[in-house]
């Protein structure tokens, strides 16, 4: 069995107001050719199909489109949602498409949605577990609503999971994240261990857009197909080739996905910058003029409409820094953390207050000051 794993489409996303349509029709032209170019038997998106629960007509059309091509190649599509999309739209006339080869699994259901394939080796059970709030599902925790839901399917055989949440190692290790994640919550109740997938042969993750491994087994973020901040300038984005061998062994490989505009960070003076000899520099390191900028301006005079400036040479600069602002900035914060210098309960209390909503009452702050007290009497 062969298929493309990607997931965290976010399709009708803007960047600082621009649309990325446009970018979001070529990434997802080009996934479509990698899987007919592999031959797989499968595609997986792992939610965050859209960006926001009621995405602009033009998305819907978009993913319409490219899921009619994928249909067309007689390549069957496995999708769920994600936290960015209203599950009941994802979910629209989802019987209906099955008998096109079009699975989704939108909603949270006492039965988990689970798709039989064949290959030349028997079958492939795909276990769809879309994103679920732990409230919904009737738990404490995101881990427990996980736990219960895959309690509901079989645990033998050869098995790949798609699910949308945030996933720690063995040891409780966090994935890399870039700043272009939402309502992305670190640790806590809401994160799952990978040990929870123990028994699929592969695990489809969504949700964190770098594309990663995740503890020993094969659990992978296959990231997202495009780079959503300056955060992510100097990485790759590519969707996973998994090919399970018949005894549920497992080939994972990369295919590199190319944008039509790269996200690129320059710096400098605005006079170098928009001078002839910087765009054959910048062109000579593989940098165009139509890539979506970030420019830090280091000019330490005023400047008279720096972004019209800039925006006549590179029509797609999205934001302007001023190196002298990002200073003073950072002077200001230093110089107000100086004169802060809070007790060990105190910075308990305010994490407390952080986490649960509520101050820290006087009894379990009594707790926390002798506890503090004991461990600096130890350390001494």
């Amino acid at each position: 069995m062969k298929f493309l794993h990607t997931a965290d489409l976010h399709i009708g996303k803007k960047i600082f107001e621009k649309s990325l349509i446009e970018d979001q029709k070529h990434i997802l032209r080009r996934i479509a050719d990698i899987a007919a170019e592999e031959q797989v038997d499968a595609v997986l998106i792992a939610g965050d199909v859209y960006d926001r629960a009621v995405p602009p007509t033009e998305a819907v059309a978009l993913l319409d489109d490219f899921l009619t091509e994928l249909l067309a190649s007689h390549i069957a599509v496995f999708l769920i949602s994600g936290n960015h999309d209203s599950p009941e739209r994802v979910a629209f006339a989802d019987r209906i498409l099955e008998k096109q080869g079009l699975y989704i699994a939108g909603t949270y259901s006492d039965e988990v949605k689970t798709i039989t394939l064949q290959d030349a080796f028997g079958p492939v059970e795909f276990v769809c577990v879309p994103f679920v709030k732990p409230a919904v599902a009737g738990c404490a925790t995101t881990a427990e609503a996980v736990e219960k839901m895959l309690s509901k399917t079989s645990s033998c055989g050869r098995r790949v999971l798609l699910t949308h949440y945030f996933v720690t190692g063995e040891q409780g290790e966090s994935p890399e994240l870039s700043d272009s994640e939402s309502d992305v919550n670190v640790g806590g109740l809401d994160s799952i261990p990978a040990s929870l997938f123990a028994d699929f042969s592969y695990t489809a993750l969504g949700h964190i857009h770098k594309s990663q491994k995740i503890g020993r087994g094969n659990v992978y973020y296959s990231g997202a197909p495009l780079k959503y901040s300056f955060g992510e300038a100097r990485g790759e984005k590519s969707v996973n080739i998994v090919e399970l061998g018949g005894q549920g062994e497992v080939s994972v490989t990369k295919r590199v996905l190319k944008p039509i505009h790269e996200m690129r960070c320059i710096k400098g003076r605005i006079a170098e910058l928009t001078g002839k000899e910087a765009l054959e520099a910048l062109a000579e390191e593989g940098v165009s003029k139509e890539d979506y900028l970030q420019v830090t301006l280091t000019d330490t005079e005023e400047l008279l409409e720096p972004m019209a400036t800039l925006r006549s040479v590179y029509p797609n600069v999205l934001l302007v820094l001023l190196q002298k602002n990002l200073e003073q900035e950072n002077r200001e914060y230093e110089s107000r953390m100086r004169g802060v210098k809070k007790s060990t309960a105190e910075l308990f209390a305010d994490f407390y207050e952080m986490l649960k909503g509520e101050p820290l009452d006087e009894k379990r702050r009594g707790l926390v000051e002798e506890a503090a007290r004991k461990a600096q009497e130890g350390e001494r």
